[in-house]
């Protein structure tokens, strides 16, 4: 039986060796920003699913995979907009721990517990959500070409690969994990919110980031990826609504509506399934895997770089 340490090395080999299949299957040559077909929809959604809960980043497989199979850019409204799946997924599969905070967290207001885990957690959640809220507006107000600037080219993107994997590595090595999710705090949800804003330079990955502070701050694993799962609803919500109204203001087609429902659809399973995965995961294991997968995954891109496989675009 397959050690279950090796089970997203064979998760990652899996996306990139449906490069080949894939690639002869799309009729669409590559261009700079990709104008996405239904199977191609599919497959982003299915790229977005699977890398958008796991410390790895979904910016920089959305990236990267479609360049790999010649399609360019797919783009960060479209990427962003995808996104929603994602949440769905989440909200889905903690719908009945979102209930209970917000019960609970409106009872302790009404009977002036402010000492009420359920509050302590909802604001926790509130507050984290803040730092990413704000340094994204600042971005978008004060640096309108952000999304076309080279920190969100294919080298930036591996180096913030490679720098994450090692802070993960290093948070794995000293991390204490001697606290569990009834054990949160208000500053972890503070601390953890700073490290998701970090998530804003593409390739750093907001689930790798949360996870990578919540170890260094003592947290268990699995407390610290449940945490980051809530922690993100907001945010990720936030940026995905944002760009379906600027999608929608620029104009959309029928069949560009069809493929972006089809990418969101495709999206929502293949998160929800990563989500349930990653949690049983990281229970009984532990993240050197990711790291060593996040290592690899920048150096090979480089590497492309290096010898013209790739283009830095």
């Amino acid at each position: 039986m397959v050690s279950a340490k090796y089970q997203i090395l064979a998760l990652g080999s899996a996306i990139a060796v449906i490069a080949i299949p894939v690639k002869v299957l799309s009729q669409m040559p590559a261009t700079t920003t990709i104008q996405p077909n239904i199977f191609q929809a599919i497959i982003l959604g299915v790229v977005q699913g699977l890398t958008e809960f796991l410390p790895i980043s979904s910016t920089a497989h959305l990236k990267v995979i479609p360049v790999l199979l010649g399609w360019g850019d797919p783009g960060v409204a479209l990427t962003a907009v995808i996104q929603l799946g994602s949440i769905a997924a989440v909200l889905w599969y903690f719908w009945s721990d979102l209930s209970k905070i917000v019960t609970g967290a409106f009872m302790a207001i009404k009977q002036k517990n402010y000492k009420s885990y359920d509050l302590r957690l909802a604001i926790g959640i509130a507050l984290g959500s803040l730092p990413i809220i704000f340094f994204g507006l600042l971005i978008k107000a004060f640096i309108p070409d952000y999304d076309n600037s080279p920190v969100r080219s294919l080298g930036a993107i591996a180096i913030a690969s490679i720098v994450m994997s090692l802070l993960l590595g290093l948070a794995e090595q000293i991390g204490k994990r001697k606290r569990n999710f009834e054990r949160l705090t208000v500053t972890d949800g503070i601390l953890m919110g700073l490290a998701q804003a970090i998530a804003l330079i593409p390739g750093v990955s907001r689930s790798g980031s949360t996870l990578t502070a919540g170890l260094f701050m003592g947290l268990e694993r699995a407390a610290a990826a449940r945490f980051s799962f809530l922690l993100g609803i907001p945010a990720i919500s936030l940026a995905g609504l944002v760009e379906l109204k600027d999608v929608i203001e620029t104009g959309i087609t029928s069949d560009g509506i069809v493929t972006m429902i089809v990418g969101v659809i495709s999206a929502a399973i293949f998160s929800y399934l990563a989500i349930a995965w990653l949690l049983r995961f990281l229970q009984t294991q532990n993240t050197w895997v990711f790291v060593w997968y996040r290592l690899a995954f920048g150096i090979a891109i480089l590497g492309a770089i290096a010898t013209n496989l790739l283009p830095n675009s």
